[in-house]
C-alpha cells in the first residue's frame, strides 16, 4: 500500500515513510492510496466477533500488504488491551464510552498503535517523537510511548491550558518523556512542530516524528471502535448516526474512514465549541483557519484544525458529498454546562464537557427526522479528566478512578518555552 499526500496526490510514500516521516514534506497528511471495502458477509457476523477479532480483520484489510500476520495480531493485540463500552443514556441513545484506557482518554486507542507499529518499522537511529497537544493526545502519547526504547518524545502544550490532571499524565513520567510549557495556544504549538518537520537543517541531524493524530499510525487506528460501537447497537431499522467532539478532527475522520470501508453509517455530527470553523464551512461558509480560545472543553480548542484535509480527501475533495454525509453544530460553554446537568438529572449519567458537546449535536441533528435514527455520542475522556468543570457544573464530589488519583501525587516536570520556532529549535539541538 502506498500513501500520498492531500497536498499532492501525485506524491506518494510506502507505509515505513508515512509512519516515521509523520507529515509529508509539502506539509500535507498522509492518506492510503485505496480503502479496501469489507465484503458483506463480514457485517452480518460483526456482533458475534470480539472487538480484538474484528481488530486483526480490520487492520489485516488495511495492513496486510506491509505486516506479515504475526505482527497484524500483535499490534492489535497490543491496542485494545481495553474495552469501549456502549451505554444506553437515553431511548435510541448511546454513549461510546473510549475512556478505559490507561490515560482514560480515546487518544489512548491510536497512541498504543502507533507506538507498537512505530516499533516494528523503526531502523536503528533514535526517534524524536514530537507532539503539540491541547490535552489528551499528550497523556496517550507520553503513557503509550513511555520506556519504548530508541524513541525519546517531546511534548510541546499551552501554558495554563489544559486541565491539572491532563497536565500531570504528561509532565510527571520523566525518562524518555519530556514537556515543554509553552506561552501561547495549541495552533502555536502545532506550528512549531509542523515547521521542525520542514527544516531541512534539523532534519538532516536528527530522525524527527509526530505522533499526533497527523500521523497515520495514531489516525488509523481509531476507526475501529466505530465498527465494535456499530456491531452493538441493538437489531434496528433505524439509521445509525455518529456524533463526534471535534478539535482537530481526526477522530471524525477515522468514522469517516470505517463508513468508505463499508460499516453502514447514515451520518456523521460534527460537533464543536465556539471553535467552529468546520460547523461554519460545513453551513456554508468558506473554511477558514481562526486563533483558538479557551474553553471548558479545552481538547477541542483548536482553530485551524489539520484532519480538516483528511476530510476532504476521503470524498475525493467532493465538498458536496462530505457536507451530505457530515452535519456541523456548535455549542457554547453554558450550553454544554445545561446538556451536562439535564443528563445527570434525568439518567444520572455523567457526561465530560467534550462528550456533553457530542450528546448537544446527535440531539439536533436526531430531531431533524425524529424517530428516524438511532444514534451513538463519544465519551471521549473520563469526566475525572475534567473534575473542576464537572464538580462546579454538577454541584458534587467527584470520585477519581486510581489511576488518575496517582497521577496526581507525582511531581510536575516541564520546561517553559517562549512561542518561538528557533529556541524550540535550538532546544532540540541541545537535547
Amino acid at each position: 500500500m502506498n500513501y500520498f499526500s492531500t497536498n499532492n496526490p501525485n506524491h506518494k510514500v510506502a507505509l515505513k515513510e508515512a509512519v516515521i516521516k509523520g507529515l509529508a514534506p509539502d506539509q500535507g497528511l498522509y492518506m492510503p492510496e485505496t480503502i479496501p471495502v469489507l465484503p458483506a458477509e463480514f457485517f452480518t457476523r460483526l456482533s458475534s466477533l470480539s472487538f480484538r477479532e474484528m481488530g486483526y480483520e480490520i487492520v489485516g484489510a488495511l495492513f496486510s500488504e506491509d505486516l506479515t500476520p504475526s505482527q497484524i495480531h500483535e499490534l492489535v493485540d497490543h491496542t485494545l488491551i481495553f474495552d469501549a463500552p456502549l451505554v444506553q443514556v437515553e431511548d435510541g441513545l448511546f454513549s461510546l464510552e473510549l475512556f478505559h484506557g490507561p490515560t482514560l482518554a480515546f487518544k489512548d486507542f491510536g497512541a498504543r498503535f502507533c507506538s507498537k507499529l512505530m516499533s516494528m518499522l523503526q531502523d536503528k537511529r533514535e526517534l524524536k517523537v514530537l507532539v503539540a497537544t491541547s490535552g489528551d493526545t499528550g497523556s496517550a502519547v507520553a503513557n503509550g510511548f513511555y520506556g519504548v526504547d530508541g524513541v525519546e518524545v517531546i511534548i510541546l502544550y499551552p501554558s495554563g491550558k489544559v486541565s491539572d490532571l491532563q497536565e500531570k499524565q504528561f509532565t510527571t513520567l520523566g525518562g524518555n518523556v519530556r514537556a515543554l510549557e509553552v506561552a501561547g495556544v495549541f495552533d502555536d504549538c502545532q506550528q512549531m512542530v509542523k515547521k521542525a518537520f520542514l527544516d531541512p537543517d534539523l532534519n538532516s541531524r536528527m530522525l524527527l516524528t509526530s505522533a499526533n493524530s497527523i500521523n497515520i499510525a495514531r489516525w488509523i487506528p481509531q476507526c475501529l471502535y466505530y465498527f465494535y460501537a456499530w456491531s452493538r447497537l441493538p437489531l434496528s431499522d433505524k439509521k445509525a448516526v455518529f456524533a463526534v467532539p471535534s478539535g482537530n478532527f481526526g477522530n471524525l475522520a477515522a468514522g469517516i474512514l470505517a463508513e468508505r470501508m463499508g460499516l453502514p453509517i447514515a451520518g456523521f455530527v460534527a460537533a464543536t465549541n465556539i471553535n467552529k470553523v468546520v460547523p461554519d464551512y460545513l453551513n456554508g461558509a468558506p473554511f477558514a483557519a481562526k486563533p483558538s480560545l479557551q474553553t471548558i472543553s479545552n481538547s477541542m480548542d483548536v482553530g485551524n484544525p489539520s484532519n480538516f484535509y483528511r476530510l476532504l480527501a476521503l470524498f475525493d475533495n467532493d465538498e458536496s458529498l462530505l457536507k451530505e454525509k457530515v452535519k456541523g453544530y456548535f455549542y457554547t460553554n453554558e450550553q454544554t454546562r445545561e446538556a451536562m446537568r439535564a443528563v445527570k438529572r434525568d439518567s444520572g449519567y455523567i457526561m465530560d464537557p467534550h462528550g456533553a458537546i457530542a450528546y448537544l449535536g446527535l440531539k439536533d441533528f436526531m430531531q431533524t427526522e425524529p424517530g428516524e435514527y438511532q444514534g451513538v455520542f463519544l465519551e471521549t475522556a473520563h469526566p475525572g479528566k475534567f473534575r473542576n468543570v464537572v464538580e462546579e457544573t454538577l454541584d458534587l464530589e467527584l470520585p477519581l478512578p486510581e489511576r488518575l488519583q496517582a497521577f496526581l501525587m507525582r511531581e510536575k516536570k516541564a520546561e517553559k518555552m517562549a512561542n518561538d520556532y528557533q529556541a524550540f529549535k535550538n532546544y532540540l539541538l541541545r537535547s
